[in-house]
């Protein structure tokens, strides 16, 4: 990790600071000798690496950059970044000085810039990156990180106008939530142009597609949260929609649940998916994506299909575990919660998810640095400077909502009718560390809950004491605030805030919340958000480079103790069990009154069945929501305890070393490249050395075996399982039409198969296959539940677990193979995002398309047509 000495930064936290936060020059050009500055080293555009240096020789447009690492490169001005402000000290000053600028009388500015001085002094509170960038140094960037706009209105105008919303939201630094439940499913009529929609998730896909033009364009990258209620008929579209290359990929995903949808999953009943009639006088003008609403105005909905709700539920739970997405917003849980649920329902979270926000609903974030408030001398928090700072830092926050810019008038119609900020906290592994208190234990649960409480209770305490003196927010009601289900809670702990909140009012609708803080975080030194430490060595990859970090409070108990184990206090992400993870969520949601950013991280082995256990034991907590991530189900890692060389290496590997590591999670087009490269290693004995051994089972003249007729994503598959001595030791695949990429990409994952099952002698080869093969998914589905066929390698794990079952004396009954091929009533191909859909007896042999790479080119009188791209070629 960078270090600091003073209010000097070094490392990567020197590095974070004045590519984000430090207040710019507005031209590079007028970089001179002794400047220092931030030079782009690799421009690549997916991962360039910059480093800082003082320039010490210019000619004309070009310098020379000597680097600290004490290397000397050369670069034109247009790479560089030069920043005005060089040590935090002169952030912090800046900061105080615009905050408490809006203060009424130059008295009270002058108290209030000092007291701002002291809270971000030696960062005990570190603003929101949005705030330390802009705050005091442009009139264009907004303040706040978090945004939420209202549901796009269900026509080609309403989609364009949220796009330009989105749009200028982002470029001025902000992140934002978009609920796309207004927008009519898939196939739906559209009556102007006699046509029919091309549903809620195609859309979806502009608002991504725009987001990742903004990441390529500026120095924050944008970030969207798009969100679908449990009810829309597109729902299984979008939770298997990542599952598809190149549909969303500049998104995060969540599904909003409610309370009726969660007792569906538990006592297994059907559930309706549904929209309103298109054809309602006044939808145009009133439809917004509140269903509840609509309802109540005795407006008619129109049934579209009836679904299990362990069907979803188990998609959701699925999805989730194979790529970390969707997560879950138990959306009707968190309204009741909500101190704005009389007058501003919630509809969406930020891209983060702490902060579940109305239409045109904005937040600002700070955190409370918590490492700084151990005494060391007591072994205990340092409660009184805690408090101290906390109350400050609520003024802090409540003072940047007139502060900041307003780029919508209803943004600033609405934060000034609630006010509401969002005051977290960062450090807290390393406090509970000093603390030596083991994070997640039932000790830690405890300690947890006496802290956020005292953090609650002297929050809401100091934002009565604003609304003395300043006024509540404008939507303020006594009566209905304080019936709130956070504010129950808070009063029944804390009996002196009814009084105060009756007698004295309240300045702010919202007051906590926990953002992830990664980049500020990573900046001062601490562990982020509420989090473990991911490692205590551990590399980063980020637009700045790949840099390796060491955690300095480990690192220094090394230090002091060579040879010896750190102790049980010092816990990791991936040392704590997932359920660890939700309870420690669960106690510290109890006392924030907004939502926490908090990501259950689970090992690779974790099962689909133990995430759903999961995603339930955060409801029964209380959370407001839930996200996992399960080691390695995505490609790409922030944070990873590899280093570039062999996480290349492992790459590279993944096929070949089956045995050793799980196959990953590809879409159709990776697929089918990892088939012909597994091919290529397993027949080159030099690579395939390392990891098969090299025992090999010889061929006999004759085999005996059962073919298995499955019906997969790609049409009728015939698998056919060869014995010798009892166990499986050849495979082969009959998918498609001879001569087609599915046909090949089959008979390639049949002979990959074949070669592992004919090489070594380990008694569990086959369990491993099944493993590995079981659950890979591509660009479509077949079935449900047990009956549910991913893939054409799904479906040679079910296979062969079909024909293991019945190698004993009797063999699989010919009901059970049924199960699994035939096309029943609940064996149906799942719609595709913008592709075929049919029946399996009804549908045409599909194959995958060169241009968009999925699995939707079907032959159709003497053409190859995709139904996705509209790519065609004659044949």
């Amino acid at each position: 990790m960078g270090t600091m000495s003073g209010s000097r930064l070094e490392g990567l936290s020197e590095k974070i600071f004045l590519d984000r936060y430090a207040w710019k020059h507005a031209s590079p050009e007028s970089v001179k000798i002794g400047d220092t500055v931030l030079v782009l080293t690799k421009d690549d555009p997916k991962f360039p690496t910059k480093e800082v240096g003082e320039v010490i020789a210019r000619s004309a447009n070009e310098v020379t950059v000597l680097l600290r690492s004490g290397e000397s490169v050369n670069s034109p001005v247009e790479k560089l970044t030069l920043t005005v402000e060089r040590t935090p000290d002169e952030m912090w000053n800046r900061l105080s000085k615009a905050i408490s600028a809006v203060e009424e009388t130059e008295e009270k500015q002058q108290l209030w810039q000092e007291r701002f001085r002291y809270i971000l002094d030696d960062w005990k509170l570190v603003p929101g990156g949005r705030i330390a960038a802009g705050a005091g140094a442009s009139d264009e960037l907004t303040l706040f990180n978090c945004y939420v706009i209202p549901s796009p209105k269900d026509s080609r105008g309403g989609i364009m106008e949220t796009l330009t919303e989105m749009t200028e939201i982002m470029a001025r630094g902000g992140g934002v939530g978009i609920n796309l439940s207004s927008l009519r499913p898939r196939r739906a009529v559209v009556a102007g142009v006699n046509g029919s929609s091309s549903g809620a998730v195609s859309w979806g896909g502009l608002f991504s597609y725009t987001t990742g033009l903004i990441e390529q364009g500026g120095s924050r990258r944008g970030a969207l949260m798009l969100m679908i209620h449990d009810w829309h008929p597109d729902v299984l579209d979008f939770i298997t929609v990542k599952q598809t290359m190149g549909q969303i990929t500049n998104a995060n995903l969540s599904v909003c649940v409610s309370n009726d949808f969660m007792r569906a999953v538990k006592e297994d009943l059907d559930w309706e998916l549904v929209f309103p009639d298109t054809k309602e006088p006044g939808y145009d003008e009133l439809w917004d994506g509140d269903l509840e609403k609509w309802r109540n105005q005795g407006r008619r909905v129109i049934h579209y299909k009836t679904v299990r709700a362990r069907d979803i539920w188990h998609t959701i739970i699925e999805s989730a575990w194979k790529s970390a997405e969707p997560g879950v917003v138990f959306m009707e849980h968190y309204n009741q919660m909500s101190n704005s649920w009389y007058f501003n329902p919630l509809i969406a979270t930020n891209p983060c998810g702490e902060q579940g926000l109305p239409a045109w609903g904005v937040c600002n974030l700070s955190a409370i640095n918590l490492s700084k408030f151990y005494d060391e001398e007591k072994h205990d928090v340092a409660w009184d400077e805690l408090a101290k700072v906390t109350r400050y830092s609520v003024r802090f926050l409540d003072n940047v909502i007139d502060a900041t810019p307003y780029h919508f008038e209803e943004n600033e119609k609405n934060q000034k009718r609630e006010r509401r900020v969002g005051l977290g906290s960062m450090g807290l592994a390393e406090l509970m560390i000093k603390l030596e208190v083991r994070y997640g234990s039932p000790e830690s649960l405890e300690f947890l809950d006496k802290l956020y409480g005292f953090i609650a209770r002297e929050s809401y305490l100091a934002s009565t004491e604003i609304a003395a003196e300043k006024g509540s927010f404008e939507a303020f009601e006594a009566d209905k605030f304080v019936q709130s289900g956070f504010m129950k809670h808070m009063i029944e702990a804390n009996p002196e805030l009814d009084e105060a909140v009756k007698q004295r009012g309240i300045r702010n609708v919202t007051i906590l919340t926990q953002a992830p803080t990664g980049s500020t975080g990573t900046m001062v030194g601490t562990s982020t958000g509420i989090e473990p430490y991911f490692a205590f060595e551990y590399y980063r990859q980020s637009r700045l480079g790949f840099d390796k970090q060491y955690v300095p409070i480990a690192q220094a108990w090394k230090d002091a103790n060579p040879g010896h184990e750190l102790p049980d206090y010092f816990v990791t992400s991936m040392s704590l069990s997932a359920e660890d993870h939700i309870r420690v969520q669960a106690a510290i949601q109890r006392w924030v009154d907004s939502s926490i950013s908090k990501t259950a991280n689970c090992p690779n082995d974790f099962t689909v069945e133990e995430t759903g256990r999961l995603y339930e034991l955060a409801f029964e907590l209380g959370c407001k929501g839930v996200t996992i991530y399960r080691d390695g189900s995505r490609d790409v890692q922030v944070l990873s305890t590899a280093t570039a060389e062999e996480t290349d290496k492992n790459k590279e590997a993944e096929v070949v070393a089956a045995v050793e590591e799980p196959a990953s999670d590809a879409a159709t087009a990776a697929f089918k490249l990892a088939a012909e490269t597994a091919v290529a290693s397993a027949l080159e004995p030099a690579k395939a050395e390392p990891v098969i051994d090299k025992q090999y089972k010889r061929r006999p003249a004759i085999l005996r075996g059962a073919t298995y007729k499955i019906n997969t994503p790609f049409g009728m598959a015939y698998i056919t399982i060869n014995d010798l001595d009892g166990t499986p030791v050849e495979i082969f695949l009959n998918v498609g039409k001879a001569g087609s990429d599915v046909f090949a990409m089959a008979e390639a994952l049949g002979r990959v198969c074949s070669l592992f099952l004919r090489y070594g002698d380990h008694g569990n080869k086959v369990q491993l296959l099944i493993k590995h093969l079981k659950g890979i998914g591509g660009s479509g589905a077949i079935g449900f539940g047990a009956n549910r066929v991913e893939s054409i390698a799904d479906a040679v794990a079910k296979s062969l677990e079909l024909h293991i079952a019945g190698s004993g004396e009797e063999a699989a009954s010919a009901e059970e193979v049924e199960a699994v091929s035939a096309p029943t009533q609940q064996l149906k191909v799942l719609p595709m995002a913008g592709g075929y859909s049919a029946k399996p007896s009804e549908a045409h042999p599909r194959d995958l398309c060169p241009s968009c790479g999925g699995a939707t080119l079907v032959h159709i009188e003497g053409c190859k047509t995709c139904g996705t791209c509209g790519y065609s070629r004659c044949t």
